[in-house]
């Protein structure tokens, strides 16, 4: 099949529906429907990706969860528990799609569970008893879902799949489907404000003048004066090290503290909301807090599981796991401990550390 084929779009009237749905819900529109869009409740993934904090969110939690070797096993009742028995992996774990590496697809799934809520696979091959041999990873802003009824983000009942407007059969497309909703969703001012914050500071940081006020004294000039004055000195400063004025003219510098004029406070807190909304600790993605903390390496690749990747790495295992990929009785694993037990130093262990946050 030629899935990729160029990138449609839903018309703007469809993103504005989308946009402007009960709760601003991820994509669901009138009809239930979910258009093709790069853009959430105003939002578009590359505005979130330009703050620095989301941006690392991300990518802490896109590299973990290709960092976890995929392991399966089968099952089997002891009498007590269900327990788990290593088995041998078939070769699209250690390869999903052989056309890029593992780490790859499993990156942008994450991704897409983080931004948009769900991630899809497209079954390319399969085996000779049926199930899937290898995948390809499809773009959630570039798919379209047809249902008459949701359930959070998930299609009940019957429901169609589109992918750049071309119909797959749903049992070749595996669905991803995050327990928890998008940041794009449920972000959206946030993220908007955080952009309006770093746009002030950048006009501060653009402007090549202290911030300040020209004065005149003698006879008053008219509206359309004043403003080429203005003009006319703030072109001259861009341009030349040294500006001059006439007499009756002169510069007033702003005695406002720069931190101000920088928002440097609002863009801090900004960033830590930031970090709440990608759930990960504040320390993981730079954002400095009050108060001593103390912890070893081990602790914090094991917070970095636990309070951001631990969703995805879930919903990944127990697709996965389903009946459409391996057989009834086996169970697909992200392999946590491989992450905790490799060091950062391949060849030396990590002392324990003592960290002060200011």
């Amino acid at each position: 099949m030629g899935l990729f084929r160029r990138r449609v779009l839903a018309s703007a009237a469809a993103e504005q529906t989308v946009a402007a749905s009960a709760g601003c819900t991820a994509g669901v529109g009138v009809g239930g429907t979910w258009f093709a869009s790069a853009t959430v409740c105003g939002t578009t993934r590359a505005a979130a990706m330009s703050l620095p904090t989301i941006s690392r969110a991300r990518d802490v939690q896109a590299s973990l969860v290709a960092s976890l070797p995929i392991r399966q096993y089968g099952t089997q009742w002891n009498g007590e528990e269900l327990e788990e028995l290593p088995l041998p992996p078939e070769p699209w774990m250690l390869r999903p799609d052989p056309n890029t590496t593992r780490q790859h697809i499993m990156s942008w799934t994450t991704d897409d569970l983080m931004f948009f809520g769900r991630a899809h696979w497209y079954v390319t091959s399969r085996y000779a008893n049926g199930f899937p041999a290898s995948f390809q990873w499809l773009p959630a802003d570039q798919t379209t879902i047809q249902t008459q009824m949701w359930a959070g983000n998930v299609p009940v009942g019957k429901w169609s799949f589109y992918f750049q407007s071309q119909e797959i059969p749903l049992s070749d497309v595996v669905c991803f489907w995050s327990p928890q909703p998008p940041i794009l969703e449920v972000g959206g001012r946030a993220i908007r404000t955080s952009l309006q914050l770093e746009q002030a500071a950048e006009r501060f940081a653009s402007t090549p003048t202290a911030f300040g006020w020209l004065q005149t004294s003698g006879e008053p000039l008219t509206q359309e004066e004043l403003a080429d004055l203005a003009s006319g000195w703030a072109t001259a400063r861009e341009t030349n090290a040294v500006a001059s004025l006439s007499e009756g003219v002169s510069w007033v510098e702003s005695g406002m503290d720069p931190t101000r004029l920088q928002l440097i406070e609002a863009r801090q807190h900004s960033s830590l909301d930031q970090a709440r909304l990608t759930n990960v600790p504040p320390w993981l993605v730079g954002v400095a807090v009050g108060g001593m903390t103390y912890s070893n390496v081990n602790d914090q690749k094991a917070q970095a599981v636990l309070f951001g990747a631990q969703p995805f790495i879930e919903t990944i295992e127990q697709t996965l796991s389903g009946d459409q990929v391996t057989p009834r009785g086996r169970i697909i694993r992200l392999d946590r401990q491989a992450w905790l037990d490799n060091p950062l130093d391949m060849n030396q262990p990590q002392p324990e550390q003592q960290r002060q946050t200011a």
